[in-house]
């Protein structure tokens, strides 16, 4: 088989030519067929794909969008990080925040400077924390119970395993069968997750020993402030008060604002007296209970290894659907991208971080949700609709888009044409494109790095865990906000009147969209609740059989075609899915 045809759908993508439809068809099977067969076949297109952009990846990065980028994300991944793993620090005692820290760096160094689709954030998520206690939880009933961090760096190997088999195997090919059904349910789980560790983080402080009721309402009185002032910050920056630039410095910086003024609130006056518990630290880099950095895994016992293999197969059934769908959302049709993605490459590369995650001692990383979307977002370039007119596709032709959708806009920053101009909607910005690099991606690893130096360890130990709580309570109602799930509801429940007369879902009705919605609603049920039993290791199956309910029992219930492709349809744009063989 000729190589340039086997690479001919995706070059045509790239470059926006449109051929007659049986033609695409047809080198649409060539090209799914060659990627679902050969080893490795994935793994090399990614490569060659994403390579030429390497260059600009880094050059790109010359632009303010970066700033506030790293300092978002930042403070959005590393404390929930650890506060994720509160839980499994206190009932463990294996990890640390030293741990969290050194965790979130691999990984944010790794998918920078080696990955293919550098926008998705990955750190130490809820579910991974969730899997290594009901891990400990298991084997520390058993008799004679093997070494802890011996065990999960085993688990972790098979983990991994699988991994580079998935890669070299094309088996991220099945993302193609993922729409946004599964995903606004995983979304809608995750903020869910969210808002329950909030609470989890205040009444531990009710129920600590020796008791500190002060202590415990002033967190509760800070995590509110938190939540209060970051959603006050957002609002600012949907108004029309103030000048622009300012409403974008509200979103920009308004959540890493409300944090430290927070985290200060709890030492003025007699909020101090109170003395609310704080974030635990140990010495600068050093691992939990001293212990050496290397894990001698493969000195655990045979039968050991043995009973690890099938933990290992829930760890990359999670990671596979966690991640992935991390990065689809991250790169999805909403955003104008314009670089090519890398899934099969990027998933080899998280079977490496699990291992070496393994060989450490640290929580595995992988794909954040809403880490990877909201470090999208913000580096998003905001311009203002021009009047469609002649003049309209040269502006479309300097910045092409991932998406395929032409926008019309003004480039925030240029020279205003005011015979161009609509002035009806002069203020009204819409997404011109997005700084894709690698360096906010880089440098937010490399901060959790600089904290693990003794002064910032130091000033990481000055933040009341109550501060931590309302960062949850914001991070899951703002990803609420705007989830899939949500908006339906919102949808059944609002003014008709009031509905725009383009709305889609009006073409829908309500009794299917309330169906739709239900059935999301009972998956999403299905998924909390089996986290909240000892059954919480098989979490991540109940997730992945999302997909396949989708695909085989959504048909078959009483919905008609054009209603299923508005309540349902591709997370990202044919240009994001052509990494996998396109879409359905």
């Amino acid at each position: 088989m000729d190589d340039n045809q086997v690479h001919l759908p995706l070059a045509l993508a790239q470059h926006r030519i449109h051929l007659p439809g049986r033609l695409q068809a047809s080198l649409r099977q060539v090209h799914q067929r060659h990627y679902d067969t050969v080893l490795g076949a994935g793994i090399i297109q990614d490569v060659r794909a994403r390579a030429p952009w390497y260059r600009s990846d880094w050059t790109d990065a010359w632009n303010y969008r970066v700033v506030p980028a790293t300092a978002l994300i930042f403070f959005a991944n590393v404390l929930p990080g650890i506060a994720f793993s509160l839980d499994l620090i206190e009932t463990t005692q294996q990890y640390g925040v030293a741990e969290v820290l050194l965790s979130s760096f691999m990984a944010a160094f790794i998918f920078s400077v080696f990955g293919a689709q550098p926008l998705t954030i990955a750190g130490v998520t809820g579910p991974i924390t969730v899997f290594n206690k009901t891990i400990y939880d298991i084997i520390e009933k058993q008799p004679n119970p093997p070494n802890y961090l011996h065990f999960i760096g085993w688990v972790y190997l098979w983990g991994a395993i699988l991994h580079w088999i998935t890669a070299i195997l094309n088996w991220c090919n099945l993302l193609r069968y993922v729409t946004l059904f599964p995903c606004d349910t995983f979304g809608f789980y995750v903020s869910w997750v969210y808002l329950q560790y909030g609470v989890q983080v205040i009444t531990r402080q009710y129920d600590a020993s020796p008791p500190n009721l002060d202590g415990a309402l002033v967190a509760t009185v800070l995590a509110l402030l938190m939540l209060v002032t970051s959603f006050l910050f957002q609002k600012l920056s949907e108004t029309t008060l103030f000048h622009r630039h300012v409403r974008r410095f509200f979103a920009d910086y308004g959540m890493p604002i409300s944090l430290v003024a927070t985290s200060g609130m709890a030492y003025w006056g007699r909020f101090n007296s109170a003395n609310p518990i704080t974030l635990p630290v140990s010495g600068a880099f050093e691992a939990a209970n001293g212990r050496d950095w290397l894990v001698r895994f493969w000195k655990l016992d045979g039968k050991w290894v043995g009973i690890a293999l099938p933990f290992g197969i829930v760890l990359w059934i999670l990671f596979f659907f966690d991640h992935n769908v991390s990065s689809l959302i991250a790169q999805g049709s909403q955003f104008p991208l314009r670089k090519p993605p890398g899934f099969h490459y990027d998933f080899f590369l998280l079977g490496i971080t699990t291992f070496i995650a393994g060989l450490i001692g640290v929580p595995a990383p992988n794909g954040l949700i809403p880490q990877a979307p909201i470090h999208t977002t913000s580096l998003v370039i905001m311009g203002r609709p021009l009047k469609k007119d002649s003049d309209e596709e040269q502006a479309i032709s300097r910045v092409p888009s991932r998406s395929g959708v032409k926008p019309s806009f003004e480039v925030e920053g240029e020279p205003k044409n005011e015979q161009q101009a609509d002035p009806s909607s002069t203020r009204r910005e819409v997404p011109v494109s997005v700084v894709e690099q690698r360096v906010s991606n880089l440098a937010q690893g490399a901060l959790c790095l600089v904290l693990l130096t003794g002064p910032f360890l130091h000033l990481l130990n000055l933040i009341p865990r109550g501060v931590l709580a309302g960062l949850f309570w914001f991070m899951g109602a703002d990803a609420l906000q705007g989830n899939g799930i949500t908006l339906k509801l919102l949808y059944l429940i609002r003014d008709q009147s009031l509905i725009p007369s383009n709305e889609p879902l009006r073409k829908v009705r309500k009794s299917r969209i309330a169906l739709f919605a239900g059935v999301q609603l009972i998956s999403f049920g299905a998924t909390f609740a089996i986290t909240q039993t000892i059954a919480a290791i098989g979490f991540p199956v109940v997730i992945l059989l999302l997909v396949p309910l989708r695909t085989l029992l959504i048909p078959r219930l009483p919905f008609s075609t054009e209603e299923l492709a508005i309540l349902d349809g591709p997370t990202a744009s044919p240009f994001t899915m052509e990494s996998v063989g396109g879409s359905l």
